[in-house]
């Protein structure tokens, strides 16, 4: 399997076709097997690259670093584009996704062509509701066990089950050094800001082109502010409402932004068809403004 080694980080990644570069991102802290549907879907007209993010899939844990999780994810995605000669990109992804391609466009913009999101995360109790789930619960599992109650829980058990060296890597930690990182990073995500982990001022920031589809009401984790937010602040920021209806997002959970069991069912084939097409769209204009050949020509 290929992976690139990001200062002392092992990330995996896949790639597929030729053309403007497109990264994806999925939700949550998943791994990247969600979007190969999406993927196959743009390959006929871009490289496309999916990676899975530290903590995530069959890449290291790494609980570490003066960075937010979250920015510790978009620098590594820098230096994954810049090794593989892939930069710059267009940044692509969904609720955890759409918030490591705005910090990408943030943090690098040198390596970002335009900025593709939808479910965007973010709004008044986004991070409060999620902090929890994200660290809280690897915390009380650290103080009432020590690390190997961390590997056990379900999350860790699947790291160590993807890549068989996270075992190791978990069993070494300091729990001190551990939970201290980890509330470092629940602060930064918990966090009242537009997009959770992006203050006005980095959206303010961003220069590239940017297309966001909202989340869905009353979704407090996706919650429609977030994607107005970008919208507002972002200077080529356009928005589109999601594309599920309510009764939809109600049916799928909340959390289909990576598209689990896509070609199972028609609706979800017909959602990652229209993310697919509209983000080509979106890749042809900014390539004409910027005089380059269409990926759809």
């Amino acid at each position: 399997m290929p992976y690139v080694d990001v200062n002392g980080v092992n990330l995996y990644y896949e790639e597929y076709g030729q053309g403007p570069t497109v990264i994806l991102t999925p939700g949550g802290r998943v791994d990247c097997n969600g979007l190969r549907p999406l993927a196959a879907l743009l390959s006929s007209h871009c490289r496309v690259i999916l990676h899975d993010r530290r903590n995530c899939g069959r890449s290291h844990v790494a609980i570490a670093g003066d960075l937010s999780e979250q920015h510790l994810w978009a620098e590594e995605m820098a230096s994954l584009l810049v090794r593989l000669g892939a930069a710059p990109a267009y940044a692509a992804g969904g609720s955890a996704g759409s918030r490591t391609s705005l910090t990408l466009a943030v943090r690098h913009p040198e390596v970002v062509n335009g900025v593709f999101i939808w479910e965007v995360s973010g709004g008044p109790r986004s991070g409060e509701l999620m902090a929890h789930g994200y660290y809280g619960q690897y915390i009380e599992a650290a103080e009432r066990g020590g690390m190997a109650t961390v590997a056990a829980t379900e999350f860790f058990a699947q790291r160590i089950h993807d890549n068989p060296a996270n075992r190791q890597r978990l069993l070494s930690m300091d729990v001190q050094q551990f939970c201290a990182v980890m509330r470092r990073w629940a602060a930064a995500f918990a966090a009242l800001n537009p997009v959770t982990d992006l203050t006005e001022a980095e959206l303010k920031s961003i220069t590239c082109p940017v297309l966001a589809f909202a989340g869905n009401t009353p979704d407090e984790v996706h919650h429609v502010s977030a994607a107005e937010a970008v919208h507002r602040l972002v200077p080529q920021a356009e928005l589109r409402p999601s594309v599920w209806s309510p009764e939809e997002w109600d049916v799928i959970g909340q959390h289909d932004h990576t598209f689990p069991g896509i070609t199972a069912t028609t609706r979800y084939a017909m959602k990652a068809t229209v993310y697919a097409a509209a983000l080509l769209d979106f890749i042809d204009r900014v390539e004409a403004r910027r005089g380059q050949r269409s990926p759809q020509s």
